[in-house]
């Protein structure tokens, strides 16, 4: 099959063509959407990202060119009309999983950061600066630490915090019985904000999760905690956030994603000015760590992103269910 690839970098690439074996791929660094979509012409699936738009416009011009396939080169697929899809008769495809450990990893990482100050304390140092001032952390052992959604990743994110001697509670509609046997307490989400000196997002963003952390929410933590999201930017309410962290409520954030990363993230915006006031505000707070959407980036992740999204293709190409169809 001939494939558009978009929103493409060189470690897309560079997966992508090692474990191809019989496709026909071709690569765009552009982001999909209206003006963006006429580059798919010829092909008979486009494989897609977090941040590109497949609406309903995009989609019917898809149809047009008679593309039959959508591939997600990751899980979530908020991005995507799905009901448009269907009416078009064009199957999406995604990749439920993908090293669960690459992103629950990163945000054990950003908790450590934000807590150590080492990301600080390494720019000190190599300055020649060796105080310790301003440096004070505080153990995790022992510490509450909530977990909002229990799927592959959030269960990986639980059984690190566990290891690390935390209370772990956790929310989800469906408990995860392996996690219960573990030691986890599922609980009302009320309880989860309240009880909990870390909170870490790790659902999927719906229509029931948009701002799931809004200014109610917040009023419900504890005083100073620290908020923790590696898994959709608007699971957020970033104006709640904000004046949570001015008022001192908020103690500490960490975000590998943005409620408007689109057209920021993934990109070399170094010489440019940043005209995202919002996100211009969060990075004048100290106590504010912010990455640029790489949590998946792990060798391992990319090699299953790269193999699980190629079956898909495979399978669609075949007449057969991969099992990823969305």
């Amino acid at each position: 099959m001939k494939i558009a690839f978009f929103s493409t970098k060189p470690y897309d690439k560079d997966f992508f063509e090692k474990h191809n074996h019989s496709h026909e791929l071709t690569f765009y660094e552009a982001s999909l959407n209206e003006n963006s979509v006429r580059l798919a012409e010829g092909s008979d699936a486009i494989c897609v990202f977090v941040n590109d738009k497949v609406n309903a416009t995009v989609i019917e011009k898809l149809a047009g060119m008679n593309v039959r396939l959508i591939a997600l080169r990751c899980a979530g697929f908020n991005n995507v009309d799905l009901e448009a899809a269907r009416q078009a008769n064009i199957v999406v495809v995604r990749v439920p999983a993908y090293s669960p450990h690459a992103v629950a990893e990163h945000a054990v990482a950003l908790i450590l950061t934000l807590n150590r100050k080492t990301h600080k304390a390494y720019n000190r140092v190599r300055e020649g600066n060796f105080s310790l001032e301003k440096l004070s952390g505080f153990d995790l052992f022992q510490k509450t630490v909530g977990v909002i959604g229990t799927g592959k990743i959030g269960e990986a994110f639980a059984h690190i915090m566990l290891g690390f001697g935390c209370k772990v509670l956790a929310f989800d509609i469906f408990p995860n019985q392996h996690l219960i046997d573990a030691g986890v307490q599922y609980t009302t989400i009320e309880d989860v904000l309240a009880q909990s000196d870390i909170i870490s997002l790790h659902c999927p963003l719906t229509d029931k999760t948009l701002h799931l952390i809004n200014d109610q929410a917040i009023a419900k933590m504890k005083n100073g905690a620290m908020l923790i999201n590696t898994s959709r930017g608007a699971l957020i309410d970033t104006q709640a956030v904000v004046e949570a962290l001015k008022s001192k409520k908020l103690g500490y954030l960490g975000l590998d994603v943005y409620e408007q990363e689109s057209n920021i993230f993934f990109n070399d915006l170094s010489e440019e000015i940043l005209v995202d006031d919002t996100l211009a505000r969060l990075m004048t707070f100290p106590n504010v760590l912010i990455t640029s959407h790489q949590g998946f980036l792990t060798e391992e992740a990319l090699t299953q992103i790269a193999v699980t999204t190629l079956n898909n293709i495979s399978a669609f190409e075949s007449g057969t269910k991969s099992g990823n169809e969305v």
